[in-house]
């Protein structure tokens, strides 16, 4: 058992509340469904909202436009699991001034009927496509079931919306992303997609590039859902690292005066004791002394030490119990009941499309390797709700023990929760908005520039607080050519981002390497799997992405630095709401000048670092660094060659090559590389 709390989060962010978010217009909707809204025309809609943004009731507006409006069909509702297709029940939009009310006859929402996901369920998908009904909603199963069956052409002229898209991949194996692009190949269907996290947890794309440009995109931050809350202002993420039995720990994070979801390791986990119930009674022991059950709920009740009888649901034991327990909390009757559970425990439920606005702390025992799940468990404490002001997530991990056998399987899911730990950063932060830096520039009107307003003969910063959107000036920055370019550098900068940080090679090196020079992970590893991300892409709108992607993630480590180093003075709370603007503001006053070399000179995983070592024991952290440093090879050929060119383009803007015994480390790096290239090229190495 640890000695003392490893408690320091990896990221606190907090935001203004101002409402906006939550607040609806004359036909009933919110921010995100009205600007989805405005885009029901397209074809191919690609929705990525945040978990409790209402891209449910979006798809509904959208829906009955394209059903009334737009000469389609039918509409078919397609979900990961029977659970969220409650999500579709009918809804009365008319009452909040809409023209249209949604409806689905009973019968054609498949997920509230018996049965597995093929048989008689297909059979119904085939009634309902030669009925005259407009709405089914199925599982994503039984509608690959159902493709499968009766082919893309029987689907012609309807609408076809899959919810939780990233289920979805380009990978052939994946049967649901299979016939996504066969319905695209046909183009026959329209098609919307929603999701709140568009990166998949095993770094696969979603879709395949030359079907993802055929989609039109409709983007909700997170930033903007959490600052438009009522409530809700402050989310803290943090990793905690213990020894022994995790239960025994458990309490150093787990307060029962929260609102808590606790989600126990798989039992194939490490972190896992194996005995799945054991872990449910442990940790229920380590909260007090069981009173029963209660027989209305099926919730446990466990008095507490301070006197307090706390309401628990168990959604691991999965005999015939469970059903009544999972009733219980479904019951509409008491959603806005927060006293009706305290503590929910689970393995694999109580995640994507779960409902429960009260939860202030999601606790999750051991990694995840989707980075996906994470963001959909961190969603089960972020929606608001009256007197929630506070929200936060936790990864309990085990430390990495020498005397253990699977001591480099502790090292990876280390390096991967820091992983998750920088992305989610990056996906709560407010979007950036580069701009090359020059004579020309000028202030762009709704953005805040600080106290001295634009200044023309630097590079400035500038936020607007009502889209939650950075403008950033930064000298020799290359601008995306291509529409492809311009949209990724636009919208999927947390995509390339998350694949960064997945990178073993990247997060081990920028962690653990003392003698590494920045540049071969912001210019060469960032360089290589853009290549391989966007093969179609030129050089030119490669480099593009490259910078723009290293430029987010850096100036967001940057300003988070500065922040924990103190923020800004005056009005703590008002600190509080601005510090990672005020941060990113700071960092660009502080350098003389903000341009792309100074970026790049940055480790994107210093300030993870400096986190890792306050949340683990010394003897770990050293574990860690020598089984890492142990593996440490020499440059690869792919490196080589990417150094190379790298060296020519250095001597066509300096009319010199690189030198070996140049002070500059990244000068000589490249050097290395264009030596190493040569020899590889002797060697045959190259085809």
């Amino acid at each position: 058992m640890t000695d003392k709390k490893k408690s320091v989060p990896s990221v606190s962010v907090s935001y203004a509340r101002n409402g906006s978010s939550t607040r609806a217009n004359a036909f009933g909707m919110r921010p995100m469904q009205e600007r989805a809204y405005e885009r029901r025309g397209e074809p191919y809609l690609l929705i990525k909202s945040p978990p409790a943004s209402g891209k449910s009731r979006a798809l509904m507006f959208i829906a009955l436009d394209k059903l009334n409006n737009q000469g389609l069909k039918q509409a078919i509702i397609v979900v990961p699991e029977k659970s969220i297709g409650a999500s579709f029940h009918d809804e009365p939009l008319t009452k909040f001034g809409f023209w249209a009310d949604w409806t689905v006859a009973p019968k054609w929402n498949l997920c509230d009927a018996p049965g597995n996901d093929n048989g008689g369920k297909v059979n119904s998908v085939g009634a309902f496509l030669d009925g005259g009904d407009k709405v089914l909603v199925c599982t994503h199963a039984t509608f690959r079931f159902a493709v499968d069956k009766f082919g893309v052409e029987a689907f012609d002229d309807r609408l076809i919306a899959i919810d939780e898209f990233h289920h979805v991949s380009a990978n052939p194996d994946n049967k649901l992303g299979l016939h996504l692009g066969e319905f695209i190949a046909r183009d026959k269907v329209h098609i919307v997609a929603m999701t709140g996290s568009y990166f998949r947890g095993d770094a696969e794309a979603v879709l395949a590039p030359r079907d993802e440009a055929k989609f039109d995109t409709v983007t909700y931050t997170y930033y903007e859902q959490l600052n438009g809350y009522e409530y809700l202002k402050q989310l803290d993420i943090g990793y905690f690292f213990y020894s022994g039995s995790y239960a025994d720990d458990i309490l150093k994070v787990l307060d029962p005066a929260e609102k808590t979801i606790v989600h126990i390791p798989s039992v194939n986990a490490r972190e896992s004791t194996k005995d799945k119930i054991k872990e449910v009674e442990h940790i229920i022991e380590e909260l007090g002394a069981w009173q029963g059950v209660d027989p209305a709920t099926g919730f446990q009740l466990v008095k507490t030490p301070a006197g307090r009888v706390l309401k628990i649901a168990d959604l691991v034991d999965d005999s015939a119990k469970r059903d009544r327990v999972s009733a219980a909390l479904k019951d509409p009757a008491q959603k806005n009941n927060r006293d009706h559970v305290d503590i929910i425990i689970a393995l694999g439920m109580a995640k994507e499309g779960f409902d429960w606005i009260w939860c202030e702390h999601a606790l999750t025992v051991g990694y995840r390797s989707s980075l996906t799940e994470i963001v959909q468990i961190i969603g089960r404490a972020t929606r608001d709700a009256p007197g929630k002001t506070r929200a936060r997530f936790s990864n309990l991990i085990a430390q990495p023990d020498a005397a253990d056998e699977a001591v480099s399987e502790a090292v990876n899911d280390t390096l991967k929760a820091i992983a998750a730990s920088l992305l989610m950063e990056q996906v709560l932060a407010p979007r950036f908005e580069f701009k090359p830096k020059n004579p020309t520039s000028g202030p762009v009107e709704g953005f805040d520039y600080g106290d001295g307003g634009y200044d023309p003969n630097k590079c400035n910063v500038g936020f607007n607080g009502d889209t939650g959107q950075f403008q950033i000036e930064i000298k020799g920055l290359t601008e995306p050519k291509s529409k492809e370019a311009a949209r990724i550098c636009h919208e999927d900068l947390n995509e390339v981002i998350a694949a960064f940080v997945q990178d073993k090679t990247a997060i081990e090196r920028g962690l653990f390497d003392e003698e590494l020079v920045p540049e071969d992970l912001t210019v060469v590893r960032m360089g290589k799997i853009i290549k391989d991300k966007y093969p179609e892409l030129d050089e030119e709108d490669q480099e593009a992405v490259r910078q723009h992607a290293i430029a987010a993630l850096n100036l967001t480590q940057q300003a988070k630095q500065i922040a924990l180093e103190g923020g800004a003075a005056g009005d703590p709370e008002q600190s509080a709401n601005t510090a990672l603007i005020d941060g990113v503001r700071r960092f660009a006053m502080d350098v003389r000048e903000l341009d792309i070399d100074l970026i790049d000179r940055i480790n994107p995983f210093g300030e993870a670092y400096a986190i890792l070592a306050k949340t683990m024991s010394e003897d770990s952290l050293k574990q860690v660094q020598a089984a890492i440093s142990a593996k440490r090879t020499s440059l690869t050929p792919d490196e080589a060659k990417e150094l190379a060119l790298r060296a020519f383009k250095f001597k066509k803007e300096r009319g010199r090559l690189p030198s070996i015994s140049s002070t500059d480390a990244w000068e000589k790096r490249m050097a290395e590389g264009a030596a190493a290239f040569v020899r590889f090229k002797d060697e045959g190495r190259y085809d």
